[in-house]
Formats: C-alpha cells, structure tokens, sequence
C-alpha cells in the first residue's frame, strides 16, 4: 500500500511540472540568479528574450509574469544603452509570454519575448 501511494504521489508531481513554452530559438546568455535573456538584431532594433526562473512555495504567476516583463524591459533599455541608441517606449500589454511551474522543484518560470524599435 505504501509503495502505492508512493507511485501515485511521485506521478502526481510529475505531471504537475511544466516548462514555458520556447517563443523564440536566440541561445540565451545569464543576466542574474533568476534571469537569462538573449537578443537578435532586426533591421528596426532587436527582438529581447528572457527566461525568469524563481521558487515559490505558493505558486503565484501573475508576480513571476510581472518580474518577467519587468526584466524585459529592463533588460531592453540596458541593451539599447550598450549600443549607444535610444528605444521606443515599450509597451508591456505587447510582450509575449508563457509560463510554467516544477512541481517537483517548486520554481514557478517565465519566458517573454519583447519586440524593441529604435527612436
């Protein structure tokens, strides 16, 4: 019976995991502890890509998207800073993002995708 509940318990959490979806194929480089991010050049700016990854023992997605977007754009202007340009405001209602949580980890994980136009 044990063994049982043990299997059943350990499926559970297995189909409890899942990842974001990958919205873009830019290899990602580590920013800090929890985020990655990654860039690809487009004629008007660059496309921004970042994967935020944090643990949560009440999982809560709605902070992990809001921290998500906010690297984002974060990221963005530090980008656009490095390249001696200036960005048009980002609009965040326009970043893509998806979602997922580990249940066996307990790291809730966001992956948004922004596009970036130069001024």
């Amino acid at each position: 019976m044990k063994n049982l509940l043990f299997l059943l318990t350990f499926a559970l959490l297995i189909v409890g995991c899942s990842s974001p979806k990958r919205l873009s194929k830019v290899p990602l480089t580590e920013y800090d502890k929890y985020t990655k991010y990654g860039v690809k050049e487009r004629a008007d700016g660059f496309e921004i890509t970042v994967f935020y990854s944090k643990y949560q023992f009440i999982p809560e997605s709605s902070v992990i998207v809001a921290a998500c977007k906010s690297a984002a754009t974060a990221i963005a202007y530090e980008v656009a800073e490095t390249k001696g340009r200036k960005i048009k405001p980002i609009n965040e209602q326009r970043i893509k993002v998806s979602t997922g949580r580990n249940g066996l980890s307990g790291k809730t994980s966001c992956l948004a995708v922004a596009i970036v136009e130069w001024e």
